[in-house]
């Protein structure tokens, strides 16, 4: 059975933002359904055109694009609460893909109605726009990890992306939190080999800032793992929109 909007699990997490009840109102409207998907299924094929957007009510997939001799590049991971299928609803074709590293639910709605949002709930549109441009703020700051970064200092950076976004989806449980990916995908994520990935990983373990086996995540030196990775301080923790 569909979770109905105004049960749902996310909107009681601080990270999300307050929705009023004629939002939630809406949003129950604008809800389609529930789609279930398991490990390795795709859910947008990049250069196809979706009829439907998608909220990940839980589960964690990846977002990536590939070349055409098969290499694959991860933009980003995919966690709960990630609205996805917008750049289909605005260009017509997908120019990424997003398949599911876990089984995964996804709530369901249709692009054809999205203009209508626009026409009729800004503040509901203005988070579509808040939640485009976080993404592309996102991606200057990979970009910029990948341009200038040595391998360590990368790697430090996407653990830390990674605990963060999970620790305010209080996904992490005894310090640890359940990463169902390989290290292939790391490496893709940062634009390093398996074999780099693999040796700089070690390191990491070896100085006890974190560690990462058995698809379990642990960091065990925050402030140490911060230095490497050249970001400062407690990151802000404001709050989202959900959609």
């Amino acid at each position: 059975m569909a979770v109905d909007c105004r049960d749902c699990p996310l909107r009681q997490l601080d990270f999300f933002d307050d929705m009023s009840a004629d939002e939630v109102a809406f949003m129950s409207d604008f809800k389609k359904g529930e789609l279930n998907v398991g490990p390795g299924s795709p859910i947008l094929i990049e250069g196809a055109k979706s009829p439907q957007l998608f909220t990940v009510l839980s589960g964690m997939g990846v977002r990536y694009k590939t070349l055409e001799d098969g290499r694959r590049q991860i933009i980003n991971i995919v966690m709960p609460g990630d609205f996805i299928g917008l750049q289909a609803a605005v260009d017509g074709e997908m120019g990424h893909s997003v398949e599911a590293a876990t089984e995964m639910t996804l709530c369901v709605f249709k692009r054809s109605e999205i203009w209508s949002l626009f026409k009729n709930h800004p503040d509901r549109a203005y988070d579509i726009t808040w939640i485009a441009a976080t993404e592309e703020h996102f991606l200057g700051e990979a970009l910029s990890s990948v341009g200038q970064r040595s391998a360590i200092e990368r790697i430090a950076w996407g653990l830390l992306q990674i605990w963060d976004r999970a620790y305010r989806l209080d996904l992490i449980r005894n310090d640890t939190l359940d990463f169902p990916f390989r290290q292939q995908d790391l490496a893709d994520t940062l634009g390093l080999s398996l074999v780099h990935t693999n040796k700089t990983l070690a390191k990491l373990r070896e100085r006890g800032m974190a560690s990462w086996t058995d698809q379990r995540l642990r960091i065990h030196d925050r402030r140490a793992l911060e230095r490497l990775a050249l970001v400062g301080g407690t990151p802000t923790h404001r709050s989202r929109p959900l959609m």
